[in-house]
């Protein structure tokens, strides 16, 4: 059993590895928990006391076998509950994540697992993040961002690198949702933003900021 904090430790390093496809920095990591970093030096070496983490100090922490397995387990748990928010309790996209930092917490497996049947075992949350299986399997979708698309190349959009609460209700306003076709019809060389056409009639001007954080996979 581990605490709340090495939870979100554990998740914020998970996702930090996954972003730089390296060790995590301690500074890097104080940053992405709004802490101090000799808080955060602390807070690994009782993780690695642990064997959640692989820790050199100047070098940086990586998680260890148990440290993945745990942190694959907490993302799964967040994923489902953002799909139940909002299939279930009618949340939007944007009020689900607080709520699932959370749900994310509780301990029953067996809860995880009924969860996870009763709604039919979805394979991505509500931002298009995929949702690891029991076995911690994630599903592999090739996948753009819509500011690498040509004019006249189009795609389906499957999720968002941004996914606060500000943009997703940008989203929202401009109606462009997962699932959607997205074509793009002009591009500006000068600022490097963007008209688009949505499914196949609203057409949309939007800002190279958010082209570039938009998921799209290619039709």
């Amino acid at each position: 059993m581990f605490s709340l904090s090495e939870e979100n430790y554990l998740k914020a390093i998970f996702h930090l590895e996954k972003k730089i496809n390296a060790e995590v920095s301690t500074n890097a990591l104080a940053e992405e928990m709004n802490s101090k970093a000799s808080s955060v030096t602390d807070m690994l070496k009782k993780m690695a006391d642990k064997d959640l983490v692989i820790y050199k100090k100047y070098q940086g922490v990586k998680l260890s076998e148990l440290g993945r397995k745990t942190a694959v387990e907490i993302i799964r748990k967040h994923r489902l509950w953002e799909v139940f928010l909002v299939e279930k309790l009618n949340f939007s996209w944007d009020e689900v994540h607080d709520v699932a930092e959370e749900l994310e917490h509780i301990k029953s497996k067996k809860l995880i697992t009924e969860l996870d049947n009763f709604l039919g075992n979805p394979k991505r949350d509500p931002h298009g993040d995929p949702i690891p299986d029991a076995s911690g399997n994630f599903l592999v979708v090739n996948k753009a961002i819509l500011k690498n698309l040509n004019v006249s190349e189009k795609g389906i959009f499957v999720g968002v690198k941004d996914s606060s609460v500000e943009f997703l209700q940008y989203l929202d306003k401009n109606e462009i949702a997962l699932g959607k076709s997205i074509k793009v019809i002009e591009k500006e060389a000068f600022d490097g933003s963007m008209r688009i056409q949505i499914e196949n009639d609203q057409t949309v001007n939007i800002s190279e900021q958010v082209s570039e954080n938009l998921y799209i996979k290619s039709i």
